[in-house]
């Protein structure tokens, strides 16, 4: 069922999707398009509370990541970090820094290979690569909670690689069995179906979604507006999506969604666990879908205007 959501939100929504091309790890599907195979939902927890959770696992919470760049020399590994931020009850800043180092480890090569020995003018040339501004990229995020029902999220992020920075804010307020979702960007990250990455300078949109009821029955309105002319970051295409130029476009949508059990296995008390043999323990399974084996037929029917 969720993959069956993931088609038909992206079909017919600018769907946030993973995506490390950004610091803020997302960017939106074209609307009307299918999603990449290879792309998936965004999470809901956002960018440095994931990298705060993968700091405990990997040393000096260094953690790598992969995304192709303009630029071929500064290649597509980097490693990122959260850096030490304040926090409060209801409000926190993050800060997150990124570091490519093939660049620089090809001018040192260079520096080494051209100089006979290391001498000191040499070593002072070396150490000027680590000045280099387009090794490196910089990102703030801050959330604060508005209400114990609304919050907003600023986001601003500069890879010192490009003349532009990101700057994005979403204002979160929830409503009983409804979402309500404001979001700005300057500019918006786009992705089509074929993969190529898209920069709209302007975009704000308006999001009004009922949550999942028990009949199934689930309805949305969204309002959503373009400014500037779309540029592609990784493709010379000139193709530009229609639903990326400039202007302003409203939907409305319902749907209704069923799921039948063919078979499904009961869950009790250590259905999905694990007996650890040197320990008197019990370990809960990584996934808790895993913890009632089933086949099922689901289905989803929307209607859209």
């Amino acid at each position: 069922m969720a993959n069956l959501r993931l088609a038909m939100d992206a079909a017919f929504w600018d769907l946030n999707i993973s995506s490390p091309q950004t610091l803020e790890g997302t960017a939106r599907a074209v609307p009307g398009e299918t999603v990449p195979l290879a792309l998936a939902r965004a999470s809901r927890t956002i960018r440095p509370q994931q990298l705060s959770f993968l700091a405990n696992a990997l040393p000096l919470g260094i953690i790598p990541s992969f995304a192709p760049t303009s630029q071929k020399e500064l290649g597509s590994f980097s490693i990122q970090s959260l850096l030490p931020s304040p926090a409060t009850s209801n409000w926190w800043v993050g800060l997150v820094g990124q570091f490519r180092p093939r660049k620089l480890i090809s001018s040192i090569k260079k520096e080494v290979a051209v100089g006979e020995e290391l001498e000191l003018p040499a070593f002072k040339d070396i150490t000027k690569h680590f000045l280099d501004k387009s090794l490196y990229a910089l990102g703030l995020f801050s959330q604060v909670s508005l209400t114990d029902d609304t919050s907003l999220l600023f986001n601003m992020e500069k890879h010192y690689h490009k003349s532009a920075h990101r700057l994005k804010a979403v204002l979160f307020h929830r409503l009983p069995n409804h979402d309500i979702t404001v979001e700005a960007a300057s500019p918006e990250l786009f992705v089509d179906k074929n993969g190529t990455y898209w920069d709209v300078p302007t975009s704000i949109s308006l999001d009004i979604t009922s949550l999942v009821s028990d009949s199934g029955l689930r309805y949305r309105f969204g309002l959503h507006k373009n400014g500037g002319q779309p540029e592609a970051l990784n493709s010379l295409s000139c193709k530009i999506p229609l639903s990326l130029m400039p202007g302003i476009c409203a939907k409305a949508a319902f749907s209704y969604e069923r799921s039948r059990d063919l078979w499904r296995q009961k869950d009790d008390k250590n259905a999905g666990r694990r007996k650890i043999r040197t320990k008197p323990t019990w370990e809960s399974s990584y996934d808790v879908r895993l913890k009632e084996p089933h086949a099922a037929i689901s289905g989803i029917v929307e209607f859209d205007e």
